[in-house]
């Protein structure tokens, strides 16, 4: 039959995934750097992911293709939920969900330098990877929330200091993971707590709109909007204006 369907120009894409994100289908995928159409059945030629691209590589088109089947993608989103949700869960030290308690003037592990000060892990519970955490574990309730990407506690040298230090800490790649996925984690934790507070930190690159994304829509989902704040780290470490 012939429909209307997206076209990705390889050339032109820059591999940020933001159309990958913003495919509630789950038609598009990245593959070896790139946005790929998994599969002409999944994509219902809406263009959701157009607005998201900053360089024009998808366009729609009208051919040929197999029809737009709703089962299908239904199945698929199912597996992908299904498949996240068992990973490193049940046994696995991992995800075995525990609230850190500090002592009072307890100090971070040694400095591999004897001639640097210690610096004390400010961490409040674990795990902090939002694949992993459990939406049900009591440390969120009246919790102030840091939602970060994680390559932010990298390019930002107080990170710990700054962000973490009295926060329950969720950390995430916007890129590689799946945004549909922490849009439902962060929904399901918004409504089973009361929570006072969500910042995110994030990088300068494109890629990391996916988070903000995540944390905007699981609020209009759990219909229930709370503070928010949001923090841009630059390359260079800096926070940007």
């Amino acid at each position: 039959m012939k429909r209307k369907i997206i076209h990705i120009d390889e050339e032109k894409c820059n591999g940020c995934g933001l159309c990958a994100q913003a495919c509630h289908e789950g038609a598009i995928e990245m593959v070896d750097g790139k946005a790929k159409l998994v599969s002409e059945e999944y994509c219902d030629g809406l263009g959701d992911c157009l607005p998201e691209c900053p360089t024009g590589a998808i366009r729609i088109v009208e051919r040929e293709s197999k029809p737009y089947d709703e089962q299908a993608v239904k199945k698929r989103l199912e597996q992908k939920k299904r498949k996240s949700e068992s990973f490193c869960q049940g046994t696995c030290p991992g995800s075995m969900t525990k609230t850190i308690k500090k002592k009072t003037g307890q100090q971070g592990t040694t400095s591999v330098s004897s001639d640097k000060a210690d610096v004390a892990s400010e961490l409040n519970q674990w795990p902090v990877q939002l694949n992993l955490v459990n939406t049900d574990a009591a440390y969120f309730d009246d919790a102030d929330i840091l939602i970060a990407a994680d390559c932010t506690a990298y390019a930002y040298g107080n990170f710990h200091k700054d962000f973490i230090k009295g926060r329950i800490t969720l950390i995430g790649c916007p890129k590689l993971d799946d945004n549909n996925y922490y849009q439902q984690k962060i929904a399901d934790i918004l409504k089973k707590h009361r929570i006072k507070s969500i910042t995110v930190v994030r990088m300068t690159v494109p890629c990391c709109n996916g988070i903000v994304a995540a944390v905007k829509r699981a609020m209009l989902d759990a219909e229930l909007i709370v503070p928010y704040s949001e923090i841009v780290i630059g390359v260079d470490g800096s926070i940007q204006p």
